[in-house]
Parts: C-alpha cells; structure tokens; sequence
C-alpha cells in the first residue's frame, strides 16, 4: 500500500529546506562562501580571490550573505574590515561536501571542461552550482519530496500536493524537466517515480535540514522522509526515535579556496547511474 503523502511535520521541514536552498542558489554565493571558510578576509582579499566581479557585484554579495546570517562583517579599525563566516555559516560548509559528493557520483559532463588551473575547491564549487540548477528550480524540490513519500504518482497527485493552487497544466513541464534532469523516471506512461539519481539525493536533503534546524549533521541519516526506504514502507517516529540507516556522511577536509572560476553549465544526472558510478 502506498504512503499518503507528506505529513504536516514533513512539510514544515520541506518549507526549511527550501528555504535554505534560496539563500544557496544566488550566483557566486557558494564560490563566496568557499572563499571566506579558511579565515576572514578584507575585502581587498576576497577580491583578489574574485577577481571576475566587480565591485558593483561583490559588495552587494558580502550584504547579502551578512544580511542571511551567513557572513559577518567586523570593524576592526579605520579601514580596517574583515568578512568571515558566522557560525551558520561555518557549519553549511560540510553540507556542501555533502551535495558536491552526489554531484560527483550523479552528474554527467563534457570531458574535463574545467581550466587547468582549477583547484579542487573550485571543481567542488562547480558541482554544488550544478546541483542546485537541478533542485533548486521552483517546485523541483516539493515534486521529488511527494514522490519520495509516495513511491509513484500520478501527475494529478503531483500537482495536487507538490504544487497546490496551480492547474495540472502547470506540472506537467516540471516533471519533463526533471524526468529530462534523470531525476525522475516515468513508470507506465502515466505515472512517475525517483530515478536512482533522485533516490541518492537523501544524504543532500538529508544535511540541509539537518543544517536548517541547526541539528548535527551526522543526523541527516535519521531524516524522517529521506532517511527511510522508498515507499511503500511508511515510517512513522521523531528525529530522536528514528532509526540510523544511512551513513553519517564524511566529515570533510578543509577546502582552500584561493583559486574559484566561473562554473560551467549544469548536467543532466546519470540516467540509471548507481551512486559512485563513473566519473566525470
């Protein structure tokens, strides 16, 4: 028997979760915050580590990563001014990790399209900008939560749930999209369900809402939706009483983020790829 759906609390944490996304998804916000994880910078640092963006760019930035609670800016002395991460901040950067490892394992690209003087940091960079294309989108992320709570949906369901208040003309070009992204799959013509791809995206959601409630993020295995099997098994219980069945992802190294460039365009996901599947 299929799941009914997303439950009040689910929901709740699905609106943090998106939430959370927006404040990701502005260009170079993620390229910025890799800049600013080794240690506070003034801004003649942060614009020799940025040199693309001008300062009618970069100085709206810093605002708003300060304004999201992201970022700080500290007066140190006439002139004197530094930007860094605020604790928030400091603890997205794991949750970062955690997207540009399912990018790695999920997403297909051209080969090596990235300049030969790209860091490590900036090809991390590049994958979390191209994840977040992908879920990121409006209503992409509700639709691959309702699927994942209900197994397989019809477009009815979908639109019924995921994108209340529109018609179901509406959702018909986001699940092309995502079924065109290999995020999801059509099942008899009718109806749809998460690719291998979307079903990998648990440890992603997963740290995001861990990071949205201000929780550890070995927690994100214990995520009421995404840290459960597929349906048709419901699971009920609190984050406390839920039982552990992903693993706790790998805490990162530091990124050193002295070099970052333009990402290029985002990939589609691996069609039917498995997680850790071939390699870009």
């Amino acid at each position: 028997m299929a799941s009914t759906g997303l439950t009040p609390a689910v929901r709740t944490d699905l609106a943090r979760v998106t939430e959370s996304l927006s404040m990701l998804t502005p260009r170079w916000n993620v390229q910025l915050l890799l800049v600013l994880s080794d240690k506070p910078l003034r801004y003649t640092e942060i614009k020799q580590r940025m040199p693309w963006l001008a300062d009618g760019q970069l100085h709206p930035k810093l605002r708003q990563l300060t304004d999201t609670g992201l970022a700080v800016r500290t007066e140190l002395g006439f002139r004197h001014v530094t930007y860094g991460l605020t604790s928030r901040g400091t603890d997205l950067i794991p949750v970062l990790t955690v997207i540009a490892s399912w990018a790695d394992a999920h997403l297909e690209k051209d080969p090596d399209t990235a300049p030969e003087t790209a860091t490590e940091a900036f090809r991390r960079a590049r994958d979390v900008d191209d994840t977040l294309v992908l879920i990121a989108t409006r209503h992409a992320t509700p639709i691959l939560w309702t699927l994942k709570a209900r197994g397989t949906a019809t477009a009815t369901t979908v639109a019924s749930e995921a994108m209340p208040g529109y018609g179901l003309s509406s959702v018909y070009p986001k699940l092309r999209q995502l079924v065109d992204d290999g995020l999801v799959d059509v099942t008899d013509g009718t109806s749809y369900r998460l690719s291998v791809s979307g079903r990998a995206l648990a440890p992603v959601y997963g740290a995001l809402s861990t990071w949205a409630v201000g929780r550890p993020l070995a927690e994100a295995a214990a995520h009421p939706l995404w840290g459960r099997p597929p349906a048709p098994s419901q699971q009920t219980g609190t984050w406390a009483s839920t039982q552990t069945r992903l693993p706790a992802p790998a805490i990162p190294t530091a990124w050193r983020a002295s070099e970052l460039f333009s990402h290029q365009p985002p990939a589609r996901a691996l069609a039917g790829a498995p997680a850790g599947g071939p390699r870009r």
